[in-house]
């Protein structure tokens, strides 16, 4: 597919785009029902499109729709065909439930192994992943791709940054998939102990889960001798390496050939013209399990129609780190408003006056910053009562969001 003529290429998307609209028609209501209303506004079934573009005509999937459906409403296979199930905290009062086909996990599988490929990852490697709790399910994909290659791995476990830098230097890891704010605390850690890079087999850094600036890979380079390379996915659903980067680096590669993606205005939906920036939309093409159409990723991106210097023809986009709603991202996992509200509420019985964002420590990866108003149903006569009640919150919305949290106390007024 990634060398096929643009001609060749919209064909088969076509092709692949029909027969996934037709399967979600068949096999999902919530689809059904969306593509009956199209029909019934402009006259015309949207599953037997002409051009992939006109795929326009279609609303849009949000994240709210996830939860909404939750657990198997908007699966397009019967269970029996299901062979894993990924959860994932939603933006509603229940999770997100994807499910995969082996066929889907297949494909899976060969996408990442394009994606190592395209860094030099081989089977002379051995791979190391170190990715947050909330990026489980990338960890498994991650493996499977890699040692489809006949590379050695080192698969995602939950280790202490020590353990993880001792593994990294005894094993002698040559690539290591990690998200960035986990490699600069990493590398942090690595001098702090007075490991001199040179002592590392490390030679290639691939940096998922959300976009690192150029700084900081200029910075993780210098430090580490490495090369560093960008993958791009979707935490929720429905993996990583949609998107990767070239030994050129100019740009991410998109999976077209099992992904149609678009950019739109956030504002208004519409489609942009070639080379603007706006939010990433993405249809699945042979996602057999769970199809998504027109799904609003929240991604600010752009596309890039210039011929690549490594010679592939597949479009490109350059991914940015400001996002186009008010979603976090920490360490790659999406962790919106509404999940910490709910969680507060569930812990504490009600939701105090306060404060969340993205926070990050020299040395240390992202976390989730909570600042909370003091308030007299907090309290109680012993102090531990309190300290305790505020760890607890540390350690549900941890658990829940699958990100580290910090809680602390302060003035209503400082909010």
């Amino acid at each position: 597919m990634l060398n096929l003529a643009p001609g060749e290429r919209e064909q088969l998307q076509l092709e692949r785009l029909q027969a996934t609209l037709n399967r979600a028609y068949r096999n999902v209501p919530f689809h059904r029902n969306r593509q009956n209303e199209v029909a019934r506004r402009n006259g015309k079934d949207p599953s037997i499109i002409e051009r992939v573009a006109d795929i326009a005509v279609l609303p849009f999937m949000e994240r709210s729709h996830l939860g909404e459906h939750y657990p198997y409403g908007l699966f397009a296979v019967p269970l029996k065909d299901i062979v894993r199930i990924h959860t994932a905290p939603g933006t509603t009062r229940h999770p997100t439930v994807t499910g995969y086909t082996r066929q889907d996990l297949r494909i899976w599988r060969e996408m990442v192994g394009r994606a190592f490929t395209a860094a030099g990852i081989g089977s002379e490697d051995i791979l190391q992943i170190d990715l947050d709790p909330g990026l489980a399910n990338w960890g498994r994909d991650y493996k499977d791709g890699a040692e489809a290659l006949d590379v050695a791995v080192i698969p995602n476990t939950p280790l202490s940054p020590n353990k993880h830098l001792m593994v990294l230097r005894d094993y002698k890891t040559s690539a290591m998939v990690t998200t960035p704010s986990r490699a600069v605390q990493l590398t942090e850690l690595m001098f702090r102990a007075e490991i001199n890079p040179t002592a590392l087999n490390l030679k290639r850094l691939i940096l998922v889960g959300e976009p690192a600036a150029q700084e900081t890979r200029r910075h993780l380079e210098r430090r580490l001798h490495v090369e560093t390379w960008h993958h791009f996915g979707l935490s929720e659903v429905p993996g990583p390496a949609i998107a990767y980067e070239c030994q050129a680096h100019q740009g991410l590669h998109i999976n077209e050939d099992h992904f149609f993606p678009e950019i739109v205005n956030p504002d208004t939906g519409d489609v942009l013209p070639p080379g603007e920036t706006g939010e990433l939309v993405l249809t699945t093409l042979t996602t057999r399990a769970f199809p998504l159409i027109r799904f609003r990723t929240g991604e600010r991106a752009r596309f890039i129609h210039e011929p690549c210097g490594c010679g592939t023809p597949s479009l490109r986009m350059e991914w940015f780190e400001q996002r186009t709603d008010d979603i976090l991202n920490i360490n790659g996992v999406k962790v919106h408003q509404s999940q910490i509200n709910r969680q507060i509420e569930a812990t504490l019985s009600f939701v105090p006056k306060y404060r969340s964002g993205v926070l990050e420590a020299e040395g240390e990866k992202k976390h989730l910053g909570i600042s909370i108003a003091m308030d007299n149903r907090l309290f109680s006569d012993e102090i531990k009562v309190l300290e305790k009640r505020i760890r607890l919150l540390e350690s549900d919305l941890s658990e829940n969001l699958g990100v580290p949290v910090r809680v602390k106390l302060v003035e209503a007024a400082l909010l």
